[in-house]
């Protein structure tokens, strides 16, 4: 008893240094934000000639828009004299109170014996979109798109991350395709679809449970692994908001059209669990298995549901050091210009980092996590984050109902138990949704090695899936 009660005080001790050391360490990444946000335009306008639109506009000067639902439902930016229609534009983009404010409200509503007044939500609520959106989308059509467009100068120019803006042909999703080539004796009868998490890339399948995969399934399945959209050697366009709509149609434009896919399985990692999430509901009749690893979905509590992208993003990024995974979410998901300080660190620069690695590891390290990882632009990054992951918060229940009620397929959940980024109770929670999903836990694995690591293993699960997928 005694070794119990000195474990809990210990625990409770670390968990309040933890608050602690948190508190202080973003309290000074509120005020550098905003000083990398006064550099930042400086020398964009230095650089380029122009202001480089952010979210940290004042809320007096956001600008009214139209609003939908009643009750937090799908917010759409709507501009009736063009054909733009820019869907789920995330309020978590300028939306971030600073820590101080964030305790404050804590503090508000969990005082002990005080009363909270709530004022009542309006009848017929608007969305609010700040003079950064507005902007951005003004851009989108005043400004006069060049032929060739122009990477951002804090972003990388080599050949990998700008091929696509020199391309004659119009701007496709890279795609990694394995399979029976043309002219085999038995030509593929069925197709699989791969998509990634956040700042990742095809390779975390290529590389992994691609070579994994049996002769008999390389010769009856062709594979598809893509990189989204502004990662890996796919397009990073500049003025693109990376909405749902946007990383939809780009699926459907480089894969499902271009290579005349008409029905498909889906495997999904992360943030790519949304993706495939949309793309099924999308294309009921088409999937054939649904396989969702380490799914990001956060049941939002009945009162949160106006807020939900704002709950989704306090759980994903919670603001603490520790673990360090979630210090890195926090940094990315709440910084704006601290996020785009690392990106032009890492990401601009990822051939030399590629380089001291393979130096540093003599090439013993296998570095393609680490190439996904810095391969993307902050543009892409920040709004994909925010306007998938946070935007779609509201969405998720609808998506997980259609496929409970209107979906046949197969669906199968993974989940590593010491996932520190996104909780297993993610996967019990789309379990709980969806009743007929199997559920697998790995109990010593985690949000990467729940694939990497025991691809073999991964690989046989993913053959068993679709063999005994409904045809």
């Amino acid at each position: 008893m005694g070794g119990e009660r000195k474990n809990s005080l210990l625990t409770l001790a670390g968990r309040v240094l933890n608050c602690a050391v948190s508190f202080v360490v973003f309290s000074v990444l509120d005020v550098l934000d905003i000083i990398l946000c006064i550099v930042y335009k400086l020398i964009d306008y230095a650089v380029e000639a122009e202001w480089k639109p952010c979210y940290c506009s004042a809320s007096k000067d956001m600008v009214a828009g139209s609003g939908s639902g009643s009750g937090g439902g799908p917010k759409v930016v709507r501009l009736c004299s063009s054909k733009l229609q820019l869907e789920d534009v995330s309020d978590t983009l300028y939306a971030r109170p600073s820590v101080v404010m964030d305790a404050a409200r804590k503090a508000g509503t969990t005082g002990s014996g005080a009363s909270v007044v709530v004022s009542p939500a309006p009848a017929a609520p608007t969305f609010r979109v700040s003079t950064g959106v507005a902007e951005m989308i003004r851009g989108k059509i005043d400004r006069q798109r060049p032929t060739r467009p122009v990477p951002c100068w804090s972003d990388c120019c080599c050949k990998i991350c700008n091929s696509w803006s020199t391309a004659a042909t119009p701007s496709q999703l890279y795609v990694h395709v394995e399979g029976p080539r043309d002219g085999a004796a038995v030509p593929a009868t069925e197709d699989v679809v791969f998509i990634h998490g956040f700042i990742s890339s095809s390779t975390f399948w290529t590389e992994t449970v691609f070579p994994a995969f049996s002769e008999l399934t390389k010769s009856r399945y062709r594979l598809f692994a893509i990189d989204l959209l502004g990662f890996g050697r796919s397009p990073k366009p500049t003025d693109s908001l990376y909405t749902l709509r946007e990383h939809l149609e780009m699926i459907e434009k480089s894969v499902l059209k271009r290579f005349e896919i008409g029905r498909f399985h889906l495997v999904a990692h992360s943030l790519g669990s949304i993706l495939a999430l949309a793309l099924a509901v999308k294309h009921p009749e088409a999937v054939r298995s649904l396989t969702l690893v380490a799914p990001p979905y956060f049941p939002v509590p009945k009162g949160e549901e106006r807020a939900a992208g704002q709950y989704v993003m306090r759980q994903v990024a919670p603001r603490r050091v520790w673990p360090a995974i979630a210090f890195g979410a926090s940094m990315a998901c709440w910084y704006e210009h601290v996020s785009r300080t690392i990106c032009l660190t890492i990401c601009k620069h990822h051939r030399l980092w590629d380089l001291l690695f393979r130096l540093l590891t003599r090439n013993r390290m296998r570095t393609f996590l680490i190439e996904g990882f810095m391969c993307h632009t902050h543009n892409a990054a920040w709004h994909t984050l925010h306007n998938i992951i946070c935007g779609s918060a509201n969405k998720m229940e609808n998506y997980l109902d259609i496929v409970k009620n209107q979906l046949k397929c197969n669906v199968t959940i993974f989940h590593g138990r010491k996932d520190e980024l996104l909780p297993v109770d993610c996967s019990y929670a789309v379990g709980s949704k969806i009743p007929r999903a199997r559920v697998k836990i790995y109990d010593e694995k985690d949000h990467i090695t729940v694939v990497v690591g025991q691809e073999r293993v991964f690989a046989r699960e993913l053959e068993e899936i679709w063999k005994n997928a409904m045809h």
